[in-house]
């Protein structure tokens, strides 16, 4: 069945108003099970964004398909999927990975990630571009700490890749079979280098204004290399609200995740003024990304900006907004 698709001015003056107009370029989508309002400034509706850190909520969708097909188990460990030898990080399991409680680090001390972060501060640039030999060569070095609630950006590359591998798939091609293709969401893909980049991509901005080099590579997609519309988005959303996603498990929390909230495979929960919000956020050097679930109200809100500059706020505001709007009673036709 197709998808009721409406755009909506007022919706694009409201998110404009939400984040300030040091966000040139944006485009944002509410939600029901049913349909989708979507909205743009600055960029045409099928131009695609980085949505930098929502695609751990994409990889935690497919970890839970892949539970659901018998391909992976919970206790599967990263050793029985990938060639990591003998070396601390292949007792790892995969459910740690997904609730971000393995003990892996966000990133090696082998990937040298402050000299990474004074580059790109200095000059833009991507400082996520491995390969997965590379990323491997990493992780058979990495130090194992104590499993506690610990963001890992490493984790999650690792947890996709050896979600992949269980399947016989590269993660790409794994999220184009699972997810895009059943989904039929056209414009979400992993570029891995700037050259498979698809005309549309948006060149993200920092705060400032400066022009950021695009977050490419393989080893990074699960954790955050994925792009997409937000006609994508809105589709994706509304197939995690009607229950038709693959692994619409991942949803549910299943274990604390600091400051009351709790998290799934990959997807946080937080009560917000009583109601239980299911969201992830991303960043990545030119892009913010938001996308929010009020499961039990039905409702959903998305913000895609190519600007630097966070729009957390923004969304849950809009979601707020829309779920009172969409729960508030109407009044009978007059005869």
């Amino acid at each position: 069945m197709t998808l009721p698709v409406f755009e909506d001015d007022q919706l694009a003056t409201r998110v404009g108003t939400l984040l300030g107009s040091r966000h040139g370029m944006i485009a944002a989508a509410t939600v029901t099970s049913t349909a989708a309002t979507v909205a743009n400034r600055g960029s045409s509706l099928d131009a695609d964004y980085e949505i930098g850190s929502i695609s751990k909520g994409i990889t935690g969708l497919l970890f839970a398909d892949a539970l659901e097909r018998g391909e992976v188990r919970r206790d599967s460990t990263l050793g029985e999927l990938l060639p990591l030898g003998n070396a601390p990080v292949a007792a790892v399991t995969l459910d740690s990975l997904s609730t971000h409680r393995s003990g892996l680090p966000s990133l090696p001390r082998s990937a040298r990630p402050l000299r990474r972060t004074i580059t790109f501060l200095r000059h833009g640039t991507n400082p996520y571009g491995e390969n997965l030999e590379q990323l491997l060569a990493q992780a058979r070095g990495v130090r194992v700490g104590a499993l506690r609630p610990r963001y890992s950006n490493f984790g999650f590359e690792l947890l996709g890749h050896a979600i992949a591998s269980a399947t016989g798939m590269k993660f790409a091609e794994l999220v184009q079979a699972r997810l895009a293709g059943p989904l039929e969401l056209e414009g979400l893909y992993l570029p891995t280098s700037v050259e498979k980049l698809r005309r549309g991509a948006l060149i993200g901005r920092s705060r400032r204004g400066e022009p950021r080099a695009p977050w490419t590579g393989e080893a990074v997609g699960p954790a955050g290399g994925i792009r997409a519309s937000i006609l994508d988005m809105a589709r994706l959303a509304v197939a995690l609200l009607d229950g038709s996603a693959p692994g619409i498990a991942a949803l549910d929390p299943v274990a604390l995740f600091g400051g009351g909230s709790h998290i799934g495979a990959g997807w946080i929960t937080t009560e917000v003024d009583g109601h239980p919000i299911t969201w992830h956020n991303g960043g990545t050097g030119g892009f913010r990304s938001w996308l929010g679930l009020d499961r039990a109200a039905g409702t959903g809100a998305i913000i895609l900006s190519a600007t630097a500059a966070s729009v957390d706020r923004g969304g849950f505001t809009l979601l707020a907004e829309h779920t009172r709007s969409f729960s508030r009673p109407h009044a009978p036709d007059q005869e």
